[in-house]
């Protein structure tokens, strides 16, 4: 449930919930493969006239490449989200702001959720904060023990 009907906020907040899979058009252009389906969560809220405010968390596994190794690994995520959603073209300025037409009828999530998507992966990733990386003579995996050219003679 990323796409909210407005008409369901007159009681008061809204749960969210949703899973995005790998295979989702959410994702195209990212660069960004889900190891496993992204889990959604949250709650999303009126706080005026046709303005609305989630706080959403997601959480699921990225599948990555460390920049040490070069070895592929599932990067862990979990990030919190804070988005307002709103007509008022004043606000839209802000970058935790997501336009909404005038009189909308639905709140869609997924425009917010792209994006702090694509905030909360690194560009860097590393399989573990003490990754060795690879032998920059001969290319072995020293996470794997020391290599072979590692007792050679030192570059002259």
């Amino acid at each position: 449930m990323l796409r909210i009907d407005v008409r369901e906020l007159r009681n008061g907040p809204v749960a969210t919930t949703g899973t995005i899979q790998a295979s989702d058009p959410l994702l195209v252009g990212l660069d960004v493969a889900l190891s496993e389906p992204l889990r959604v969560s949250g709650m999303l809220e009126a706080t005026g006239h046709g303005d609305y405010y989630w706080r959403g968390h997601l959480e699921g596994k990225i599948d990555g490449t460390c920049r040490r190794c070069l070895g592929g690994f599932a990067m862990p995520l979990s990030t919190d989200v804070a988005a307002v959603f709103t007509a008022d073209p004043d606000l839209q300025d802000d970058p935790a702001v997501y336009p909404l037409p005038e009189m909308a009828s639905q709140v869609d999530l997924t425009g917010a959720i792209r994006e702090e998507l694509a905030l909360s992966v690194s560009a860097y990733p590393l399989c573990r904060e003490d990754c060795a990386g690879l032998c920059p003579r001969c290319g072995a995996d020293l996470n794997l023990g020391p290599c072979e050219c590692s007792v050679a003679q030192p570059d002259v």
